[in-house]
């Protein structure tokens, strides 16, 4: 008989980027390391420098959390990292290379320091959860697996190929080593890592799509972000009575399509028939407010720059409609973030947002040509603006779904599922966290 799984697994979660004061990668790794706390005893690896806010955020060191000191190899390729990047922001990809390179050394300075209480069976189960780069290797995996103790890798997103047509908005963003990416595949290192996973979380589809088939029974789909209610807890009144809202968060980069917004809805701000808080700061800024003015909408947009969580959510729970036409977006947070407030989210149905969006939950335009997701964005929002009495039902739909599968503690319920079948020996198929 298979023993049964222990109701709170011990569970080593290694998280090299885990930070509750930052965004991005860090925050996702913190927000889902921390969850995990709620259905497993944890105990979280992570690197030196989110010791100091992992420490304000209430956790004990020793018995919480272990701090990495990896500065030895990680500050100079960051510099390093810095350099090649040519522009702040920009060169992401280069940046994931870069990290490449040096994250085994933590993972081996991680396995010196528990490397003995893992083969000692003070652990269930190790779980990597960042990197989320699927092209960063686990070195560890392995040894881990030889010791008798499942290693869960993941989620893992990335790498989404810039759709057709838009190879000057990649030159822009500086992604010159995008062309090569594929090459992380000949790495055995990566091919070892995947064979000695019990499971492996893909935060895409596509991302899904890039994991070997003979692997494919033990990867599951469990999109890597999720909200904070505490975080994101106004709702959008969703008023009908005056010109339509939207808003736009994010950088104001190529990839993420502010300037298409502004074409989009020209002729419909010039008609008084919507206004836009562009809500994100970026190197497009100056260029968005001219694009503006030309297009004689300054008085109908307002750029707002960066602002602090509770700020955004103030701005953007008085929108009725979320304008995101980013055409490479890996995760979407701010998709599901909007439908938390009840804002309706109107997106590109390519990679992450198409992925959680729904056609109860929002609207997605198709993939193409800029001319066209300008062209089918404008026609969307005059479809709603005909209509605009069907956006308070697609609201609560978008808001109920978030609140019920979307959020970190839910996502810790999720892979609590992932524990208990990998420690029942895995029967039958893989569990289906997310609906």
């Amino acid at each position: 008989m298979t023993a049964q799984p222990p109701s709170r697994p011990r569970v080593l979660v290694i998280a090299e980027a885990a930070n509750p004061e930052w965004v991005s990668v860090p925050l996702v790794g913190w927000s889902l390391a921390n969850a995990l706390r709620q259905v497993a005893d944890v105990h979280i690896v992570t690197q030196i420098r989110n010791r100091e806010a992992i420490l304000r955020a209430g956790l004990v060191e020793g018995r919480d959390f272990t701090a990495i000191d990896s500065e030895a190899i990680a500050k100079p390729l960051h510099r390093l990292a810095e350099v090649l990047r040519m522009g702040k922001g920009k060169g992401w990809t280069m940046t994931t290379a870069i990290n490449a390179l040096s994250y085994p050394y933590f993972e081996r300075l991680a396995w010196q320091r528990f490397g003995d209480r893992i083969r000692g069976g003070e652990y269930d189960l190790v779980h990597r959860v960042t990197p989320l780069s699927p092209t960063v290797a686990s070195p560890i995996a392995a040894k881990v697996a030889a010791a008798g103790v499942p290693f869960v890798l993941g989620p893992l997103n990335g790498g989404v190929p810039w759709p057709k047509g838009f190879d000057a908005e990649r030159r822009r963003e500086r992604e010159w080593l995008s062309y090569l990416r594929g090459a992380y595949k000949l790495n055995p290192l990566r091919g070892r890592s995947l064979a000695a996973a019990a499971a492996i979380l893909a935060g895409s589809r596509h991302t899904e799509s890039e994991i070997p088939v003979r692997y494919r029974d033990k990867t599951i789909w469990l999109p890597e972000n999720a909200i904070d209610p505490a975080r994101f807890n106004k709702l959008a009144p969703q008023d009908l009575s005056g010109p339509l809202r939207a808003c736009f968060i994010g950088r104001l980069v190529p990839y993420k399509g502010p300037d298409m917004v502004l074409d989009a809805i020209a002729p419909l701000a010039q008609a008084g028939r919507l206004v836009l808080d562009v809500i994100g700061d970026g190197p497009m800024r100056a260029g968005l407010q001219d694009q503006a003015r030309q297009l004689g909408i300054e008085d109908a947009v307002t750029f707002h720059g960066n602002l602090p969580h509770q700020a955004v959510q103030d701005v953007a729970a008085q929108a009725n409609l979320l304008t995101f036409p980013s055409i490479r977006e890996f995760g979407g947070g701010v998709v599901l973030e909007a439908m938390a407030l009840g804002v309706v989210p109107m997106v590109v149905d390519y990679a992450g947002p198409g992925e959680l969006v729904t056609e109860a939950t929002g609207f997605k335009i198709p993939i193409g040509p800029r001319d066209g997701i300008v062209a089918d964005l404008r026609a969307a929002l005059e479809g709603v603006l005909a209509d605009p009495s069907v956006l308070p039902g697609i609201a609560r739909a978008g808001r109920d779904r978030a609140l019920r599968d979307f959020t970190w503690d839910a996502k810790a319920r999720q892979i609590a599922r992932v524990y208990a079948w990998i420690l029942a020996g895995k029967p039958g198929v893989a569990p289906v966290p997310v609906p």
